[in-house]
């Protein structure tokens, strides 16, 4: 990988921190409790379970979001952009999209 194809997937990390960290500020909100005042029946019901899908994306919002900070810790070091399985180069294409990839396609696709 060229140095410059890793300035792309820097700034591309950078852009997708910024979003996820705008939508964790955003998700939490969404998750606060309701309070039990609010409402009744079927609509407290219905938020409840909104909250509970709006705590799974949160939970996964964050996870990517380590995962993407581990991946800039990486990218200048020997075996970035290198698969775990198979040892073979995850072509630039799939870095640029995931750059948290530790997988080649084939083999991510394997497990």
């Amino acid at each position: 990988m060229t140095d410059e194809q890793k300035e792309q997937i820097k700034k591309q990390i950078a852009q997708d921190l910024e979003a996820l960290n705008s939508e964790v500020a955003d998700l939490q909100e969404k998750t606060k409790p309701i309070p039990p005042d609010c409402c009744l029946g079927d609509l407290r019901f219905e938020m409840m379970h909104e909250q509970e899908v709006f705590e799974r994306t949160l939970h996964e919002a964050k996870i990517r979001i380590n995962k993407l900070k581990y991946a800039l810790g990486k990218i200048d070091k020997e075996g970035y952009g290198f698969c775990m399985e198979c040892d073979e180069e995850i072509p630039f294409g799939r870095l640029l999209i995931l750059p948290e990839s530790m997988y080649c396609t084939a083999c991510a696709s394997n497990k």
